[in-house]
């Protein structure tokens, strides 16, 4: 049993239990590392899968999407690529960078931004479509981009 010295004989002592011994982490701080590591949470690609069946809400997904890496297609000028053959402007934006070889070829040229960086350098009036030649294929019209500055100012200002 665990509590007690079990060799001590008929007059069992009890002493007290011993805590294991504590790792050395990097800086010398000796903290022990978590017994349940905290749950990494979804990628991009995910959330976007989650977002579009439903099991998602916009608010957890914007929660995602604000920390993920979004790949851009780019051309030979900085700035985003837009598409305008469609009933409002939208620049299309990859979850990973396989999704967006597959839409834009192996060679293409392309860079990469958080989430959070999108909604903050956006045109106005301008929408964005993740992962266009995907199965999980999600359109942000620009009202919807709009709502998504919205919620991002009012977690970040109360």
């Amino acid at each position: 049993m665990y509590g007690y010295d079990q060799n001590v004989g008929h007059g069992q002592q009890y002493t007290q239990p011993q805590p294991p011994p504590q790792q050395q982490m990097p800086g010398g701080y000796g903290q022990q590392p978590p017994l349940y590591p905290e749950p990494s949470p979804p990628s991009l690609a995910d959330a976007v899968r989650a977002f579009t069946t439903g099991s998602m809400s916009a608010e957890d997904f914007q929660q995602v999407f604000a920390t993920s890496k979004v790949y851009c297609p780019r051309g030979d000028n900085p700035g985003f690529l837009a598409l305008h053959n469609t009933q409002q402007p939208v620049i299309p934006m990859f979850t990973t960078l396989k999704e967006l070889r597959r839409y834009a070829g192996k060679e293409s040229k392309y860079f990469v931004i958080t989430g959070a960086e999108v909604i903050d350098l956006l045109p106005t009036g301008y929408g964005f479509v993740l992962d266009m030649e995907g199965e999980h294929r999600i359109v942000f019209d620009a009202k919807a981009v709009e709502q998504m500055v919205d919620f991002a100012m009012r977690r970040m200002y109360g």
